[in-house]
């Protein structure tokens, strides 16, 4: 599997696994299919992991952790997040959490992007993880804390990477516009949009992305089916976009997508997987996996063969932006097997 590296930053494979859905996302992941999802992407070539204390409070890493404890360590890059602080909550372990996660709520989330917060979020990843160090650390969806992630949670990060704990620092979020202010105003080496940068929202494009090939910062894509409607060949009648019910204009969008994809024989979540590496910005694209078939799927999406003529003709009729050249070798970073 080909692997990009940013300007500043750790190789990334082009392809990452997220481990969202091992945190049990929606509904429960078994822990055998959790280890079969991170066997099957690493027997793809996937040397890149992401995943968040946010995930199945901490489910994720742990059972990330587990999956990779055989691994050797300087093979792969780890990346976790920062900024809910997980709190023990014995009076609601009874309950099933109501952060999206099939767990009990025996923790709760606390919102905290302070130094201390930071430290202790990260230590409590490292003992889940059951590792010595994690290779990047996000601040996690910082929609609301601007002033603090912008101040002290860089801050913070930037410590943490100049005494050589972390390799790279960054910001991971569901928007464009506060991640394009946290490359122009901060010391970030990476940025992780999710959704913005797809074949159905290319928001990303407007600022984020020529700020960050400007400023030498590498872009992660996540999210690149935009929840669901981009995951089949064909959008099924009750697709999701963005976690909620898909509009008809945007289903008629990503079917009038698939109808082209199809002309050139191929499928509508190859071209979505392969769209947001077309950018020279764009270091890896991370996808999620609940067992090894998701994973297998996801690796063999992105060894898909794209006609630059699909391209071509979705700019034409208007589907994508037009002018989006696909990055010289040069800057698509070594490869690796």
């Amino acid at each position: 599997m080909r692997s990009r590296t940013p300007v500043r930053g750790p190789e990334l494979t082009e392809l990452g696994l997220g481990a969202a859905q091992l945190g049990n996302l929606a509904r429960t992941t078994s822990d055998e299919d959790a280890q079969g999802a991170v066997d099957a992407a690493w027997d793809s070539g996937v040397r890149y992991f992401d995943t968040a204390p946010h995930y199945g409070l901490g489910l994720s890493e742990r059972r990330l952790g587990a999956a990779l404890a055989q691994r050797p360590r300087a093979e792969y890059t780890v990346s976790t997040k920062v900024g809910r602080l997980l709190v023990p909550s014995p009076r609601t372990a009874h309950r099933q959490d109501d952060g999206g996660f099939a767990v009990p709520a025996a923790f709760r989330r606390r919102w905290d992007f302070g130094r201390d917060g930071i430290l202790r979020s990260l230590e409590g990843s490292l003992h889940r993880l059951g590792l010595d160090h994690v290779d990047i650390v996000y601040l996690h969806d910082p929609d609301d804390h601007w002033q603090q992630a912008a101040t002290t949670g860089i801050d913070t990060l930037v410590e943490l990477r100049d005494q050589g704990l972390v390799k790279a620092v960054g910001v991971g979020m569901n928007q464009a516009a506060m991640l394009a202010e946290f490359v122009r105003r901060c010391d970030v080496d990476l940025v992780m949009v999710a959704g913005r940068h797809t074949l159905l929202d290319q928001s990303a494009q407007d600022e984020l992305l020529p700020l960050a090939q400007e400023r030498g910062v590498g872009v992660v894509a996540a999210a690149v089916y935009n929840s669901g409607l981009l995951a089949a060949a064909r959008p099924p009648a009750d697709a999701t976009y963005d976690y909620l019910p898909a509009s008809r204009e945007v289903t008629d969008r990503a079917a009038a997508i698939a109808d082209v994809c199809e002309r050139h024989g191929t499928t509508l979540p190859e071209a979505a997987v392969a769209y947001p590496l077309r950018h020279p910005a764009v270091v890896s694209v991370v996808l999620g996996a609940r067992d090894a078939h998701q994973s297998r799927t996801n690796a063999r999406r992105l060894a898909a063969s794209i006609p630059d003529a699909l391209w071509a003709e979705l700019a034409h009729l208007g589907l994508i932006p037009g002018g989006s050249a696909a990055p010289a070798a040069s800057a698509a970073g070594g490869e690796r097997s």
